[in-house]
């Protein structure tokens, strides 16, 4: 079974944006949490789960999609 490359790039495409819009959302919301806007497990607390919620975020929005991009690269041909 073979798959069009071209609707295998714009899934590949959708992928890496949707993963950076998760990551920019998860970023905000960690700052909501760190600023106090949500109540999850206390004030001390909130902070730090905050703290990691940004962390995870900004890994998902710069990070994560460059290593896709590498695993999906194309071979170049020799």
């Amino acid at each position: 079974m073979t798959t069009n490359p071209d609707a295998l790039a714009r899934k590949r495409f959708f992928a890496l944006s949707s993963m950076r819009v998760v990551g920019a959302i998860l970023v905000l919301a960690g700052f909501g949490l760190i600023r106090g806007a949500w109540a999850v497990a206390g004030q001390p607390a909130d902070r730090w789960v905050g703290v990691a919620v940004v962390l995870f975020g900004l890994f998902d929005f710069a990070i994560m999609p460059k290593i896709l991009a590498r695993r999906w690269r194309s071979p170049t041909e020799s």
